[in-house]
C-alpha cells in the first residue's frame, strides 16, 4: 500500500494513461475526489518503474484498476490484486467487490470474483459488477 500525498503523481499519471487517454474517460469521472480517503497500491516492475495501480474504498471496492499496455498479459494484474486480496484480508473491512469493464470480467473471475446485477454503463463503458466469492 502507497500514501495517496506521497505518491498521487504517480498514481494519477497512470490511471491518466488508462482510462483517460486510452479510454477515453473523461478527467472529472475519473478524478472523482475519493483518493484522498482510500487505500492505493502499486505494481512495479524490477527495475522499480510503475506499470499497474489500483485503489480499496473502504466500502470495499476495489477500483481504478489500471495496467499500462507494456504490462498487460505479464501477470501484474493478476499479482497486484492478488496483493489487495490477501492485504483485505487481514483487515476489518467491508466484503470486496467491483465494478468489471465486462470484457474484463474473466479476469476476476479466476481471482475469485463472481457477476452479480445487470450490465450498466460508467463512462459510457459496459460494467457489471462483481462480488468476492470468497475472501
Amino acid at each position: 500500500m502507497v500514501d495517496w500525498e506521497t505518491n498521487h503523481l504517480v498514481l494519477t499519471d497512470l490511471r491518466t494513461q488508462v482510462f483517460i487517454v486510452e479510454q477515453d474517460v473523461p478527467e472529472e469521472e475519473e478524478l472523482d475526489g475519493l483518493d484522498p480517503g482510500a487505500f492505493h497500491f502499486i505494481a512495479r516492475d524490477a527495475e522499480g518503474k510503475a506499470g499497474g495501480t489500483a485503489r480499496l474504498l473502504p466500502s470495499g471496492q476495489v477500483g481504478r484498476m489500471a495496467v499500462l499496455s507494456p504490462y498487460r498479459q505479464c501477470g501484474i494484474g493478476s499479482a497486484l490484486l492478488r496483493y489487495i486480496i490477501d492485504w483485505h484480508r487481514d483487515r476489518a473491512l467491508p466484503p470486496l467487490f467491483l465494478h468489471a469493464q465486462t470484457h474484463a470480467i474473466p479476469f476476476y473471475q479466476k481471482l475469485g470474483f463472481q457477476a452479480r446485477g445487470p450490465e450498466f454503463l460508467d463512462a459510457g463503458i459496459p460494467h457489471r459488477e462483481m462480488v468476492m466469492d470468497h475472501d
